[in-house]
């Protein structure tokens, strides 16, 4: 489409000329270049653009959508906003993952230490939750003392001698994606699939790993509802990270109910020690295996996707992942008793709650996102940036797709230590139960992977 000028009359006394012009370009449709939006990210996070000028970029690139190039050149200019990472400090292929995010989702605490037994450094900046998913900072602090708080020099000293870090996103990483992300909060720009990608792939380059793998959740827990647009939004992040320069792989798994049993912080690390152990939900340690085996051979210590999973099965077979996770939390300031008595060491709840099933069936669907607004209800997760948590709330899932379930059978166990909270969230857990007569299969855990 041929480059927009302005009409007569529309450059309008007060209106900064230039952001008009690609504010206009882009409502149009047409294709900006990495000078223009390198200008604009510049501009808005030195606070030179109002916020009404870029709610309108927002919105024009939500109607208009970005392409490739445009999408790697807004993620590089929201990437190098602020401070990036050095790791070259630390030895070895230094590997990444993330996810965007779903309910019941401490994949991390199980796939860190299993990655970094095989030699694979693991050094991860990682958020805390808001809202119906839960943040891996939240669910390592329920282990008494543990620090996410190192300095940059703890950091590197943690991975170089053991291997393996999880510590929390500087203020300073990508601020552009920060303001970014407030506007897009609140003038319902969220879901753009190239802002979406920008906004991941900036702080994991910042975040400096040499390779990312990222784990795109699908379903009616994840914030991507539609599998094509998971797939498309699987291959577009992985195809901006290897412009950027660093290798990339992904895959695009289920969210329609939650991942293994527990959701919650504390729960969540029990049921990733029993994983650890070998102990754990199939689904759990399908899904660690899958994404494992991506990052065993980006970092180079596999050949084949397969030699990688064998070795990782041996990890968890010998005890080797679960040793790791145990270096992990003791070089992190945690008691590292806790992997060997999870039960007593972790918060527990004083309040427990059985949610009863009215009917006799098979489960034919369970709303994850609701389960998780549940959790989040009895104490687990933040309605807002400031909120509290309680480490101690949230739900064991003793249900799943394709169970038979009896009239008054738990369909679920809830936590807390707010007996005001169990009636509403007791209500909204019942609710979120589809039960059928007929006997339904479990869905499909892992839908696409993208590994060239």
């Amino acid at each position: 489409m041929t480059e927009p000028t302005l009409a007569q009359g529309e450059n309008r006394r007060g209106v900064d000329v230039r952001v008009y012009d690609i504010i206009l370009k882009k409502r149009r449709g047409c294709e900006l270049s990495e000078e223009e939006i390198n200008l604009l990210i510049s501009r808005y996070t030195q606070g030179d653009i109002p916020d009404y000028q870029m709610s309108a970029f927002l919105m024009a690139v939500f109607f208009q959508g970005m392409s490739v190039k445009e999408t790697h050149a807004l993620t590089m200019a929201m990437a190098h906003s602020g401070e990036t990472v050095d790791l070259s400090a630390i030895h070895g292929v230094k590997v990444d993952k993330h996810s965007t995010g779903g309910v019941g989702d401490k994949t991390t605490l199980v796939l860190a230490p299993l990655v970094a037994s095989l030699g694979v450094p693991v050094a991860k900046m990682s958020g805390r939750g808001l809202g119906h998913t839960g943040g891996t900072l939240d669910k390592l602090e329920s282990i008494p003392g543990f620090r996410v708080d190192l300095s940059k020099e703890e950091f590197v000293e943690a991975v170089n001698r053991v291997g393996i870090a999880v510590v929390g996103q500087t203020a300073s990483i990508a601020p552009a994606d920060k303001k970014l992300y407030a506007l897009r909060d609140v003038t319902a720009t969220v879901d753009s699939i190239p802002l979406i990608a920008a906004s991941v792939c900036s702080k994991k380059l910042a975040c400096g790993a040499d390779a990312i793998v990222f784990d795109v959740k699908t379903g009616k827990g994840a914030f991507m509802k539609s599998q094509s647009d998971a797939e498309h939004l699987a291959e577009l992040m992985v195809d901006i990270v290897r412009q950027a320069g660093r290798r990339g792989a992904a895959l695009v798994s289920d969210m329609d109910q939650p991942l293994g049993y527990a959701v919650g912080n504390s729960l969540e690390v029990a049921e990733a020690i029993d994983t650890l152990r070998g102990e754990g939900p199939e689904d759990l340690r399908e899904l660690c295996l899958s994404l494992g085996s991506l990052m065993i051979v980006l970092g180079g210590k596999a050949k084949s996707i397969e030699e990688a999973r064998r070795n990782l099965e041996d990890s968890l077979n010998t005890g080797a992942a679960l040793d790791k996770f145990r270096d992990l939390v003791f070089t992190q300031g945690g008691n590292a008793e806790v992997v060997d008595d999870p039960e007593s060491l972790l918060p527990s709840a004083r309040c427990l709650e059985a949610v009863p099933s009215s009917m006799s069936g098979y489960i034919k669907g369970i709303n994850a996102e609701n389960i998780g607004v549940a959790s989040m209800m009895l104490g687990a997760g933040r309605r807002t940036k400031e909120d509290a948590i309680d480490p101690a709330a949230g739900i064991i899932i003793l249900k799943k797709i394709g169970d038979r379930v009896e009239q008054g059978e738990p369909l679920a166990m809830l936590h807390t230590n707010d007996w005001h909270s169990l009636e509403p969230a007791a209500k909204l857990v019942m609710s979120s139960y589809e039960i059928s007569e007929d006997k339904c299969n479990p869905p499909q855990l892992i839908y696409k992977v993208i590994e060239k």
